[in-house]
């Protein structure tokens, strides 16, 4: 287990959700980021034990993918007067609620209605404790992402900006929008600023970062290279978290959801595999299964973590 700051809780979690960050001291108390919507009450727990029942004073969205701020409305609900601080790209849509604007309906996926009280922009700081953490914008897997940065002890959160494996999806390009080079400056942005420690949004904390930033410009110049690489690494994801969500579906519910999923048929229309919408999820969910990420025994697809 990496030594953390006093004061900072990493809450590992599934893929479904993203991981949580607690930034606590005597007087207040800032959670960086909170689940999907159907862990809510886990995460609530969760941070209910890490506080020893104190309140929870703040929440920071990194970005507002649906894993990142599901849990936003179930802890407002807990703590009346929390404040909620978000990136600001997005901001509007939050204010008028514009599910598609905010990528959840061509997403296929949910987030309950929350408010936002505060914006957190590229180049804000807080301080929390003796320490001061910086936020920086990194755009790439989301256009209005930030990562939070502890100079002191060198911490990093870096969400879904950098993994120990990787980083997550690219999704403005699934609009048409070329952001391979967002990603390349992003983990420029990371080497700067080399920290100690990356808290990551998916998967376990870890320090060999020169290694994981290798590994994330090598995934990257995949993905140049081969655009539909990329573009089936998106679509798969996306039945994966449905997967991840439903654990077990009837294959031709998940493929009748998958019609009515945006992104999906923008990626299949850019890089056809299959000129049959239908056959082509299908050959993706037999992709999945030679994966070892589900199982498929019809009528139904089960979800293999």
């Amino acid at each position: 287990m990496h030594k953390l700051p006093d004061g900072v809780t990493f809450i590992e979690r599934g893929w479904l959700s993203s991981n949580n960050v607690l930034i606590q001291d005597t007087a207040q108390a800032v959670l960086v980021d909170t689940g999907y919507w159907t862990h809510a009450h886990q995460t609530a727990s969760l941070v209910a034990s890490a506080l020893n029942d104190r309140p929870l004073t703040a929440i920071i969205n990194t970005h507002l993918h649906s894993d990142h701020c599901g849990g936003n409305a179930h802890l407002q609900d807990i703590y009346p007067l929390i404040r909620t601080f978000i990136p600001p790209g997005h901001s509007a849509y939050v204010d008028a609620w514009d599910a598609e604007a905010l990528t959840y309906v061509p997403t296929g996926q949910f987030c309950p209605i929350f408010c936002k009280t505060d914006l957190i922009s590229n180049g804000d700081s807080f301080s929390v404790g003796h320490a001061t953490w910086h936020a920086y914008s990194t755009p790439g897997h989301d256009p209005n992402a930030i990562v939070l940065f502890q100079e002191r002890d060198g911490v990093l959160i870096s969400a879904d900006s950098l993994w120990e494996n990787g980083f997550g999806v690219v999704f403005p390009e699934i609009e048409g929008t070329n952001a391979f080079d967002e990603v390349e400056d992003t983990l420029k942005i990371i080497e700067q600023l080399n920290p100690r420690i990356v808290l990551p949004g998916h998967g376990s904390a870890f320090t060999d970062v020169a290694a994981a930033i290798s590994r994330a410009k090598s995934r990257l110049r995949q993905f140049r290279e081969n655009p539909e690489k990329h573009a089936l690494y998106a679509a798969k994801v996306l039945l994966k978290f449905k997967l991840l969500e439903l654990q077990k579906v009837k294959l031709i519910d998940l493929i009748a959801w998958a019609d009515s999923v945006r992104y999906l048929k923008l990626l299949q229309k850019s890089y056809p595999m299959n000129s049959d919408f239908d056959a082509w999820i299908f050959n993706l969910c037999r992709s999945l299964e030679t994966s070892g990420a589900c199982e498929i025994d019809e009528p139904f697809i089960v979800n293999s973590n």
